[in-house]
């Protein structure tokens, strides 16, 4: 991956196209955890490729590509979060793709309620260590907060969600 990434910020589109493909899977789903919709995730998709194309060249670290490419489709998730929150709809849409692989069903559905209830931050830390396994230290620099910041968001979001699943009767604890 270090030598695509070398060659992507040496202008080797193929290179780039490469990374694309490998992390597509990744971007989509981090974005439409946040976004909870198909075509608003896919224009995030959009804007993450054309954000780190054009600045792939400001990557110091070729070894953390991965986490610049998601803390790229972070911020443009929550931005077009913000953007959003001004729009009201007269018809909402909801979706269930996110999870659709699990076998039991209601637990995913229940899980996905949990983690929408999160705030942005709290959401981000909690994506970030389980769903792709960064450390403290890690999140604490794709986020830009202290490491212990980190620890106490995440261990306050877990609390949040096992709260959230003792009403819905899902967790015995």
């Amino acid at each position: 991956m270090k030598r695509l990434v070398k060659k992507a910020q040496s202008g080797n589109k193929d290179a780039f196209m490469k990374l694309m493909k490998e992390y597509e899977n990744d971007i989509y789903r981090t974005a439409y955890v946040y976004t909870k919709n198909e075509a608003d995730a896919l224009d995030i998709v959009q804007e993450t490729v054309f954000q780190s194309y054009s600045k792939v060249n400001n990557l110091r670290n070729p070894q953390y590509f991965k986490t610049w490419l998601i803390k790229i489709t972070i911020n443009s998730a929550i931005d077009l979060v913000r953007k959003k929150k001004n729009i009201t709809h007269l018809k909402p849409e909801y979706t269930d793709n996110l999870g659709e692989d699990d076998g039991n069903i209601t637990l995913s559905i229940t899980l996905r309620g949990v983690i929408e209830n999160l705030n942005e931050q709290e959401k981000s830390i909690v994506l970030l260590k389980y769903y792709y396994g960064y450390t403290f230290k890690e999140i604490a620099d794709i986020l830009r907060v202290p490491t212990s910041t980190a620890k106490s968001v995440l261990y306050r979001s877990l609390q949040k969600m096992r709260e959230d699943m003792k009403e819905d009767d899902v967790c015995e604890r």
